[in-house]
């Protein structure tokens, strides 16, 4: 069992870090951090001496002064170097560095300069020290105008503002997800390295991230299609711009329905992808779900009988509450990292039709239980 702690666990990568190793429960142990502890010496020297590794997240990335992003983010660095040299930690350090090393900005050189410190630290102590050149990142709840123009371009979006271009550059990217996979594969491996680049998985111009997430909002946002997705790229942009729609207040979104003296037509989705449709019945009372998942797209339509939907994203208690009725028949899609569930809360059976984007793989079903 590795006992890991990360500093800026709450943080948008230390967030999808904190949920992926409890993913490996016989593997991991989490030790909780809290921003506080920088604050304390105590409280930081106590948190350390629990961990077997620490990836140091925690950083300043935007302030209208670039003095204090300098000022923190060194530091930060310079509290935990005092911290690990206290009580003689045996840790193995991964921190996390920018590109932007390279670049001529305050925000740059102190992400370089808290690097060659640590490995000052590991040279003089005999610690472990991995340093992690990371791309620019982008991913699922990111907060807009700081983590990533990803971010700020889906917020926009998705709320009905126009996303401006400042700089038509090419960018190379890297999806949160695949991040937190090389962070796991240092971590496993235990081998020190003073300078580790994390190759980017995709390049784009930023108007070309804007024009397909400009179609995602157009397309699923507005219309409830399933755009055409090309590439693991795509898929990864498009499960982001998900997750930044008012989700509480788009679903459920009612079927169109065609009524004639035969019955009734409705049309459940329209896919620029495969995937796989089922149909289920479900009997009064009983509750199916209470899993999530970290990459498939998925919707539930609910065509006969009255069902309560319930979703609460990963690491967060606020449960969404859709109620849904076959009498005008609707949908709710499940957006990565929200557990969700359906229940019959009707006295008939309850019919569903279910749609994914993937076959289901016994051995790769990215399907993991939690209660809602």
């Amino acid at each position: 069992m590795i006992k890991i702690g990360i500093t800026g666990q709450a943080g948008f990568v230390g967030t999808h870090l904190y949920n992926t190793l409890r993913l490996f429960p016989d593997e991991f142990k989490c030790i909780a951090f809290q921003r506080k502890f920088f604050d304390t010496e105590t409280d930081l020297n106590h948190f350390v001496s629990q961990c077997d590794v620490i990836v140091h997240l925690a950083a300043m990335n935007r302030h209208n002064e670039p003095q204090v992003i300098y000022d923190n983010n060194v530091g930060l660095v310079q509290k935990l170097i005092h911290s690990l040299t206290i009580t003689n930690s045996k840790a193995h350090i991964l921190f996390s560095s920018s590109t932007q090393e390279e670049r001529d900005n305050l925000y740059g050189k102190s992400k370089k300069e808290g690097r060659e410190m640590m490995i000052r630290w590991a040279e003089k102590s005999g610690g472990k020290f991995t340093g992690m050149i990371i791309p620019n990142v982008f991913g699922p709840f990111g907060h807009p105008n700081y983590n990533s123009v990803v971010a700020t371009f889906c917020h926009k979006l998705a709320h009905g503002e126009t996303p401006l271009i400042e700089v038509d550059g090419d960018m190379k990217l890297i999806y949160v997800g695949e991040l937190v996979a090389e962070i796991l594969k240092e971590i496993r491996s235990g081998v020190s390295s003073d300078e580790v680049w994390i190759p980017s998985t995709s390049e784009s111009k930023v108007s070309g991230i804007l024009a397909l997430l400009e179609k995602y909002k157009s397309e699923y946002q507005d219309k409830g299609e399933i755009p055409a997705i090309k590439n693991i790229f795509e898929l990864n942009l498009f499960n982001t711009f998900r997750c930044y729609m008012d989700i509480k207040n788009h679903f459920p979104v009612k079927f169109i329905q065609h009524i004639d003296p035969r019955g009734s037509f409705v049309e459940v989705i329209r896919l620029g992808i495969g995937g796989q449709v089922s149909f289920s019945t479900t009997v009064p009372g009983i509750t199916r779900g209470n899993h999530y998942h970290t990459r498939k797209i998925e919707r539930f339509a609910v065509i006969k009988g009255k069902a309560l939907i319930q979703l609460r994203r990963i690491g967060t208690n606020e449960v969404l509450d859709f109620y849904l009725d076959g009498a005008e028949p609707a949908y709710v899609d499940m957006p990565i990292w929200y557990t969700h569930n359906i229940k019959n809360i009707g006295d008939e059976v309850l019919y569903t039709n279910f749609w994914i984007n993937e076959f289901y793989d016994e051995n790769d079903p990215d399907t993991y239980f939690e209660n809602v």
